[in-house]
């Protein structure tokens, strides 16, 4: 298998969390002495400092929606890449508009490993359905696939009749691509009488894989597996076995829950935003928040990979909400919470009585005589009026959600 180590892994996890931050330092150092933008945007820090988790931890997160403000003011990679554009294999522009880079070397935006779980082999032929114009998706897996020695139909974006016939021509034993473009090209080639039944195996990506659709593509005859990643990040995580194993994590990442809003790491097993650190030696990125929801896997894998898991896409952790025209923010619930340490879990619940929008803001506690202050704070913060209540302690959902929008315009 070219350029591919199936030990990493399954080593023990004190062991990858070692090599993991032994790297994380040493990135930091360079980035901090060769790239103005992380120098800016982490201040003076000691790079040999961030040896555990919890120092992670308190470095400021970085927010995929900064990307196109940092990238006007350095262009064109907002002064984060260790490299030069003329040193790099690849320049992307991806929707936002967020400009991404690609470095050379095998598996550089970590492929690989997803396809090998799949099942790809060496020989193998894979069929690639994601985008190979402008946006990285079709390279993406186009390089972890050569990487495990295979080839590959580059059929992107060409229409789904093409793409059939490509297909039955070539006979490809594995696709990569969303999960409802699939479904699109085997009821295309059942249209068309078209053979396409050399495909076994489907790594999906890029939208969601409802249990319905899964069953569906899976009584066609196919094995059926999801990854995780971002135009900017690569694939972050993927499934290795049943479902409900989660999705293990790649070795070249350092992942976080944290409660949306804030950078702070919530309970193993809670709901929160996925915050990635990318250890990569062109475009490394430091506590980078997706804004995506998810939840660490807490229970073990039976296939041996010793890799931390999470639980897969559960929503947008930007539960960001319009209330009488103005916007409030989950950073504001945060700040109101730190303003008032005596209270526990927060989540601002918004309504509408009649025709006006009502906001209150659930806090878990035991001192009912703090509601009328969380309720000024919370003014003072949105500049909005709202009432707080009370509640017990461990009562409030442990969804990552921290701004329920429960109006309803019936």
């Amino acid at each position: 298998m070219q350029g591919f180590d199936t030990t990493l892994a399954r080593r023990e996890p004190a062991a990858r969390t070692a090599a993991q931050f032994s790297r994380l330092r040493d990135l930091l150092g360079r980035a901090l002495e060769t790239a103005p933008g992380w120098k800016a945007h982490l201040g003076e820090i000691d790079p040999h400092a961030v040896g555990t988790p919890e120092a992670l931890s308190r470095l400021p997160v970085l927010r995929k929606s900064d990307l196109p403000r940092l990238q006007g003011e350095r262009p064109p990679f907002g002064g984060l890449a260790l490299r030069e554009p003329g040193r790099l294999a690849r320049l992307f522009v991806s929707p936002g508009p967020i400009l991404d880079p690609e470095g050379f070397g095998s598996d550089w935006w970590g492929a690989a490993r997803a396809l090998h779980a799949l099942g790809l082999e060496a020989g193998d032929v894979l069929h690639n359905s994601f985008s190979y114009h402008l946006t990285p998706a079709g390279a993406m897996f186009e390089s972890g696939a050569h990487a495990l020695g295979c080839a590959v139909i580059p059929a992107g974006t060409a229409g789904s009749e093409a793409q059939v016939e490509a297909i039955a021509r070539f006979g490809p034993r594995a696709y990569v691509g969303t999960p409802d473009f699939l479904k699109v090209l085997l009821d295309k080639a059942a249209e068309l009488g078209a053979d396409v039944s050399s495909l076994r195996l489907a790594l999906v990506s890029g939208a969601a894989l409802p249990a319905s659709l899964k069953r569906e593509l899976e009584g066609r005859g196919l094995t059926v597996r999801q990854a995780y990643g971002t135009a900017d990040l690569g694939i972050i995580a993927y499934e290795t076995g049943a479902a409900e194993d989660g999705m293990a994590i790649s070795e070249d990442a350092i992942v976080e829950i944290v409660a949306p809003g804030t950078g702070d790491p919530v309970p193993a097993g809670e709901v929160g935003e996925l915050v990635v650190t990318r250890l990569n030696e062109d475009y490394p990125l430091f506590r980078f928040a997706t804004g995506d929801l998810t939840a660490l896997h807490t229970s073990p894998a039976a296939d041996g990979i010793t890799a931390p898991r999470i639980r897969g896409w559960m929503g947008r952790a930007d539960q960001t909400t319009k209330v009488r025209g103005m916007f409030v923010r989950p950073e504001q619930v945060a700040a109101v919470a730190r303003r008032h340490p005596e209270v526990g879990h927060l989540r601002l619940v918004v309504t509408r009585e009649g025709e006006r929008d009502v906001m209150v803001l659930h806090a878990e506690g035991a001192d009912e005589g703090v509601a009328s202050a969380l309720a000024e704070t919370l003014a003072a913060v949105t500049k909005l009026r709202g009432t707080a209540r009370i509640v017990s302690p461990g009562s409030l959902p442990r969804d990552g959600k921290v701004i329920a929008d429960e109006r309803r315009y019936d």
